[in-house]
């Protein structure tokens, strides 16, 4: 399959190339597609700002790692590995699973036909899309493009970019950030197209995880406006204010402004929209976010007058309230939405990127957004003049505050702070990090002589086991098969790296 080039001078994106996912070679290319500011959703939309008093935002978070699982140890999705084999744990599942990847591309039309204005953001890793193609699922990929691709359904579904495959951004390391970002990018566009790809503008986390080391938040914001990302879903309780103080009640409901500072004292900043309460799926499942909008007005940004907004995200597929309770609640809620005002007026949906270019469109300067950072990063700031920071200067605060405050760390924060991604997993991050340091000295000073390399197969081939190695699943699902899994991956990726 390819996808449809409205680009005429643009090459045809194929999904494959010899055989593998389509991830690198057109970066140039697909940087100019994305990067522009022209607004996505301000020519269609059908919300007008004095008709609403609040929003609410829902996203669905869908993912599946690619594992060396396959009959030969090729590389297949966990996906496939659970229909073939039902009998393991919850493998039952699978299908289950497949039915909510493809199910938005059911829901909106039959929404938008029966007179209803939902909207949907959605979240889906690199891995999953190339898994889905991997396992011949047409019926699911032709459902996301049908509310992709069609113009109809445009207006109603924001998709948003996200790491290639599901790596952790606080562990990720620094050069590999933007090869995730922009490996997802390449990966989309050939499955959906380049004018698809021109309307991503938000990003959505893996684990919802924030870095709060100065340096790698920094170089994450940075890759992110490199490539043409505009806002950044955040957790609540992985910011903080510049004081260090948590956010306030209200603030919580309007955009904020995240602002990075290095370790050279350099500052980048990018609109955040945060993401409020846990990660439990029932609150999307149950459409809480809905109920929550009831309870807010408007604000004022500035001298300008705005909705709040109820912003909220759930993994899509997995616990039964979201196989099997969620489907209720979206009709019922929209039902419901539908009779008190089409949709369009009081508390209504609206997608990340919408509400941003209504508010921006009313007046609303981006610069009067509160200004928050990532959490522990005002400890280091006390320690450390920001004028006058330097590299050893951060490092020894960081040092000092690990020895003496047994609330700080640098491991960032997500939706899952009860986990650490870090501790315990040096048996995976050691590898992980040797593979990306080997991937870098052999293939940075060739690109760097001949940018086109990247369309070589054997970078091809050695990004992506680089990339892979560095998915999350291969801790979070803990000791074991995973972390198998994962050595595998380390060792075919090292042996590309040798030939």
């Amino acid at each position: 399959m390819t996808a449809t080039v409205p680009f005429p001078n643009l090459p045809v994106l194929e999904e494959l190339k010899s055989g593998l996912p389509n991830i690198c070679g057109w970066e140039a290319e697909i940087t100019a597609v994305a990067n522009h500011n022209e607004p996505v959703f301000l020519p269609t939309t059908n919300l007008r700002l004095d008709d609403i008093t609040a929003g609410f935002a829902c996203a669905l978070h869908m993912h599946q790692p690619t594992i060396p699982a396959g009959a030969n140890g090729e590389l297949i999705s966990n996906l496939q590995y659970m229909f073939e084999h039902p009998q393991e744990g919850d493998n039952h599942n699978a299908e289950p699973f497949a039915w909510c990847y493809s199910r938005m591309g059911e829901f909106i039309p039959q929404l938008v036909s029966e007179g209803c204005n939902p909207r949907i953001m959605l979240d889906y890793s690199g891995n999953l899309l190339w898994g889905l193609r991997q396992m011949g699922r047409d019926d699911i990929l032709n459902n996301l493009k049908r509310i992709t691709c069609d113009r109809q359904y445009q207006p109603y579904v924001e998709w948003l970019g996200t790491m290639w495959s599901h790596s952790v951004v606080p562990s990720t390391p620094i050069p590999d950030i933007k090869l995730h970002i922009q490996a997802w990018q390449h990966y989309f566009a050939a499955t959906f197209g380049y004018d698809a790809l021109k309307r991503v503008k938000g990003f959505s986390p893996p684990e919802m995880h924030l870095p709060n080391h100065p340096d790698t938040l920094y170089e994450y914001i940075k890759a992110l406006k490199e490539c043409g990302y505009r806002w950044l879903m955040v957790q609540e309780h992985a910011v903080e204010n510049l004081n260090g103080s948590g956010l306030q009640q209200e603030q919580k409901y309007i955009p904020n402004r995240l602002v990075a500072r290095n370790s050279h004292g350099e500052t980048i900043s990018i609109t955040a929209l945060i993401k409020t309460q846990g990660s439990d799926t029932k609150l999307v499942a149950q459409m809480q976010p809905y109920f929550e909008a009831k309870g807010r007005g408007k604000q004022q940004i500035g001298n300008v007058t705005v909705p709040s907004l109820v912003t909220q995200i759930a993994d899509g597929e997995n616990g039964g309230v979201m196989m099997n309770e969620y489907p209720r609640d979206f009709f019922r809620i929209y039902y419901e939405i539908r009779e008190q005002g089409g949709g369009k007026t009081g508390v209504v949906p609206m997608n990340g990127t919408e509400y941003l270019e209504l508010i921006e469109a009313a007046g609303v300067n981006p610069e009067d957004y509160p200004t928050c950072q990532a959490i522990n990063q005002h400890k280091i700031w006390q320690q450390v003049e920001p004028d006058k920071a330097t590299p050893e200067a951060v490092e020894k605060a960081i040092a000092k505050l690990n020895e003496t405050d047994h609330q700080f760390h640098m491991d960032g924060a997500s939706w899952t702070n009860h986990l650490s991604w870090v501790k315990d997993y040096e048996n995976v991050l050691g590898p992980m990090n040797q593979l990306s340091a080997a991937f870098h000295l052999k293939y940075d000073p060739l690109v760097q002589q001949n940018p086109s390399v990247t369309q070589q197969f054997d970078y091809q081939q050695a990004l992506l086991y680089n990339l892979l190695l560095q998915t999350s699943c291969f801790r979070y699902w803990g000791q074991g098969t995973w972390t198998d899994y994962a050595r595998e991956l380390y060792r075919r990726g090292e042996a590309l790296l040798k030939e």
